[in-house]
């Protein structure tokens, strides 16, 4: 009988701490996707996006959320069917709650069609998913010392975890400006120099967030390690990171149609300047 009600007790308390994370994934998903909710330019790509790229950008967040739920899922993460378990359900949220605020205000009145939409959610929903599990790192009571003894989180983490965090910090912040119109007209006015400029800016940015301005959560250069050794390591590879989701975000938004190989690069440039602090921010976010 005593056995029982322990179980009994452990299961409501992880139904209950299941319902606490998905209220932070909700809150998680408007605070980081409402920008982008509230955006014209996303509503209008949902008339005219290729079905097949959104297809394929739809495909892809969803291992993108797996291997973040791993890190930061609704509670603590002990296997893959958890936290596969957790990125279906920030799908599921973002999905909901583009839904919702799309339709609160109104973007569904317009006499659209089924296909219009489920484009216009779908577009939304991406960037709605990766804030619902970001809702967990900052809304979450929990801390960095609680997640060390829990085994989720560790000061230092691998190689390739931490280019990993710095694609989603890329992807994340780049699709807020890419389906922009400023992006034309930036990359319209700028000259060589300016591009020049903007890369040396975004890379000694992205160097400086994560090792020179001992932000909360940034690495520090262990003694005897010359900086470049870092700096080759973690920065160049980052921006690179930016650069390459830089193009395929404006390749998904269908901005690099028809467009010559320097006009392609102008515009990876200037949406590689939020990207690359997406991506250098990211670990002090998450």
């Amino acid at each position: 009988m005593a056995a029982a009600i322990i179980r009994k007790d452990a299961d409501s308390d992880e139904v209950r701490q299941f319902l606490i994370g998905l209220a932070r994934g909700t809150a998680g998903a408007l605070l980081f996707a409402l920008p982008m909710l509230m955006t014209m330019e996303m509503w209008f790509l949902g008339l005219y996006v290729n079905s097949w790229r959104l297809l394929l950008l739809c495909i892809l967040n969803l291992p993108l959320l797996f291997l973040l739920a791993r890190r930061i899922g609704f509670e603590n993460i002990h296997s893959r069917t958890q936290a596969l378990r957790d990125a279906i359900t920030a799908y599921g949220l973002g999905i909901a709650v583009s839904a919702a605020v799309l339709l609160l205000f109104g973007i569904f009145y317009d006499q659209l069609t089924t296909s219009n939409l489920i484009a216009k959610i779908a577009l939304q929903s991406v960037p709605a998913s990766i804030g619902a599990l970001l809702g967990r790192s900052q809304l979450g009571e929990h801390s960095d010392t609680e997640d060390e003894e829990d085994g989720e989180y560790s000061g230092e983490t691998g190689y390739l975890h931490e280019l990993f965090m710095m694609m989603v910090g890329a992807l994340f912040l780049s699709l807020n400006v890419a389906p922009t119109e400023e992006m034309i007209l930036i990359a319209y006015k700028v000259t060589p120099y300016h591009i020049l400029a903007l890369c040396l800016v975004s890379i000694a940015i992205m160097h400086g967030f994560v090792y020179a301005l001992h932000f909360k959560g940034s690495h520090q250069v262990h003694e005897g390690q010359e900086w470049w050794q870092s700096f080759l390591r973690f920065t160049l590879p980052g921006y690179v990171i930016a650069i390459a989701i830089s193009i395929y975000t404006l390749w998904t938004f269908e901005r690099l149609d028809h467009t010559s190989l320097s006009q392609i690069m102008n515009a990876a440039v200037i949406l590689g300047v939020p990207a690359s602090i997406g991506a250098a921010s990211a670990r002090l976010i998450l």
